[in-house]
């Protein structure tokens, strides 16, 4: 499930890189996207939440195989403030090839750490305890919105805001830090995970059936409460022009923050897949799985093989270096630069068959030197 989603996820990232309008349209605008470009974005939104969830589960399994507690609380809190340090350097210089960083982002990778530093204070607690208090924040942080003073702008109640809502801010001249993933409802995923740990030690057949329930309750939730379109989600889905465009609508829910309806949708996408795929072992499992076991290597190489293609694509196309704009523009030129959506799967299928070797030779070393504990936090 991790492989599956890490190759999922670099679709994502050469869309946005490389693709001819990802400076200038969201792919999920139904006033000018096209059902194929919010299909290519659409389908991304699945890999965020099913990592962070089984990062929770991987946490739960880790403890339950260390009769040392204190240790498995060091191992989260620092491996938590390691993924952190990672996101704002080696992360953000990969996304942005900035050297004066003038664009920060905590996304995914910080969110994760931040999640892991808060789930090590709690392993005292009873997984079901964790478990709950990660469903109560999924079911109710879209009420921050509503509270007094969300809209706020002074400074202490912003950075507030921002656990739970995205927020910019301004860190030096023309320099901006903005909050992509507010942590506090990827807490929620991450510990919603550590209280599914169980079900993870179940016989096979237990484990399908639990997942392939849960899933199925999760995306039968969400299809009510969208129908209701009260609560559940910042945006109403809306009749559009065309069936097409409505039932897009239908499911264009909110990643930043997760919404409940979010969260509902893709973690019961996730159930469903896992109920499938567990217990299966071909060598269609062991391609994907290449990734999975070393998904943070995955993560940190493939920018800096996508990177580069930007700045080939740019000088293929006749720019010159002072053409190019960095900051949040990837060093792509103001307009003019990228590449069609056929030729985004083009590129990305290729950057993830790159990475299968390097994945699995790297995998393998770790298998192999298990004493060097470095290796962990890689």
């Amino acid at each position: 499930m991790r492989g599956l989603v890490m190759i999922i996820m670099a679709l994502d990232h050469v869309r946005d890189l490389l693709h001819v309008t990802s400076l200038t349209q969201s792919p999920t605008d139904l006033n000018t996207t096209t059902a194929t470009l919010f299909f290519t974005r659409w389908v991304t939104y699945l890999c965020a939440p099913t990592f962070v969830f089984l990062s929770g589960a991987a946490a739960f399994l880790s403890m339950k195989s260390k009769e040392d507690l204190p240790a498995s609380r060091n191992f989260l809190f620092t491996r938590g403030l390691w993924l952190i340090v990672l996101e704002f350097t080696v992360v953000n210089f990969g996304i942005w090839f900035d050297l004066k960083l003038s664009f920060l982002i905590f996304e995914v990778i910080a969110a994760i750490g931040f999640s892991f530093t808060i789930l090590s204070m709690l392993l005292t607690l009873p997984p079901r305890v964790v478990g709950l208090a990660g469903i109560t924040i999924l079911v109710f942080h879209n009420l921050f919105s509503f509270a007094p003073g969300a809209d706020n702008t002074s400074l202490p109640i912003k950075i507030l805001s921002a656990l739970w809502a995205p927020a910019v801010f301004p860190y030096g001249e023309g320099k901006l830090f903005f909050v992509g993933y507010p942590p506090i409802p990827w807490l929620g995923i991450m510990l919603v995970g550590f209280g599914a740990g169980h079900y993870f030690t179940l016989a096979e057949d237990k484990q399908r059936a639990v997942f392939l329930k849960s899933g199925l309750i999760a995306i039968g939730s969400f299809v009510i409460l969208r129908s209701i379109n009260i609560y559940g989600d910042p945006v109403k889905w809306a009749v559009q022009k065309n069936a097409i465009l409505t039932i897009l609508s239908f499911f264009n829910v909110t990643k930043y923050p997760p919404s409940l309806l979010f969260c509902l949708l893709f973690l019961g996408i996730m159930l469903v897949i896992l109920s499938v795929v567990q217990g299966v072992g071909n060598k269609g499992t062991d391609f994907v799985c290449a990734y999975g076991k070393v998904p943070l290597f995955y993560f940190l190489v493939h920018w800096y093989i996508i990177h580069p293609l930007v700045f080939l694509m740019v000088f293929l196309q006749g720019f010159k270096s002072s053409d190019m704009v960095f900051g949040s523009n990837f060093g792509r030129p103001k307009t003019g630069s990228g590449i069609e959506l056929w030729g985004v799967y083009i590129v990305w299928a290729c950057i993830v068959l790159l990475m299968y070797p390097l994945c699995r030779r790297y995998g393998r070393y770790k298998e192999q030197h298990r004493e060097k504990k470095w290796l962990s936090y890689i």
